[in-house]
Parts: C-alpha cells; sequence; structure tokens
C-alpha cells in the first residue's frame, strides 16, 4: 500500500502504476473505466491517499471507487478539479490509523490526537451540532 500526502501525487503513482500493468498499450491508448480512492488519517493527524485505475468497472483494489467510464478517463488524462474530488469524499469512508499500518473507519480515542481528531469528526458544523 503505497500513500501520499497530496492527492495529485497519488492520482500520478496510480496513473504510473496502471501504465506498468499495461505494457503493451501505448500511453495515448489507454482506456481506464474506473477510478478509486481511499483517504486516511495517520495517527499524527497527517492526511495520506491512495489512488487506483481499474480496466473494467469490476476492478477490486484497496480503494473505492469514486468514478467510472468517461469521468474515469479524465482523472487518468488529468481532467479533474481536485477541489471537486475532495468534496466527493465520503468522511465515514475515511479510514483512521488506529495502530501502524492498522486502519478503521472510526479514530482511536485513546490518544490526545485521536480523541481530538474525534471530536472534531463528531462536530462537522451541521445543523445539527449549530442547534444547541
Amino acid at each position: 500500500m503505497s500513500l501520499f500526502s497530496t492527492l495529485e501525487e497519488a492520482i500520478e503513482a496510480a496513473r504510473e502504476e496502471f501504465l506498468a500493468s499495461q505494457p503493451d498499450v501505448a500511453e495515448d491508448e489507454v482506456n481506464v473505466s474506473q477510478f478509486a480512492l481511499q483517504k486516511y488519517v495517520m495517527q499524527d493527524g497527517d492526511i495520506m491517499w491512495q489512488a487506483e485505475f481499474f480496466a473494467d468497472e469490476d476492478g477490486q483494489g484497496e480503494c473505492l471507487p469514486i468514478c467510472s467510464g468517461e469521468a474515469a478517463q479524465a482523472v487518468f488524462d488529468g481532467n479533474f478539479d481536485e477541489v471537486e474530488l475532495r468534496q466527493e469524499w465520503q468522511a465515514e469512508n475515511t479510514l483512521h490509523e488506529w495502530d501502524e499500518g492498522e486502519f478503521q473507519l472510526e479514530p482511536p480515542r485513546d490518544l490526545e490526537e485521536g480523541e481530538t481528531a474525534a471530536e472534531e469528526w463528531e462536530d462537522d458544523d451541521s445543523p445539527s451540532d449549530n442547534w444547541a
């Protein structure tokens, strides 16, 4: 599992990995059918990203499918808005590091950083948080 500190780096690494897995296909003829993404919150609070491209929509990897078809091809070709991709990411799918290399959907509360992250996660500034 390769994690990157920026979304752009993760997408570029996924692009390179996909091209390496398709040695008989010219770069300008590559056809991507699915783009998958995963966001990680490390124990020290750093945000890391992992991305994957698949030739078919049935591709299974470590990341969650974000877009398919023409949209996936556009991301592969570099025609994407990073802000839009970040907005499409659903916070409940973010993985939090509990132990080195072990991730779960909820932040650990036994560490100060985990407790702070949990409080931030719970206080998402939604109307229900502002109601009280």
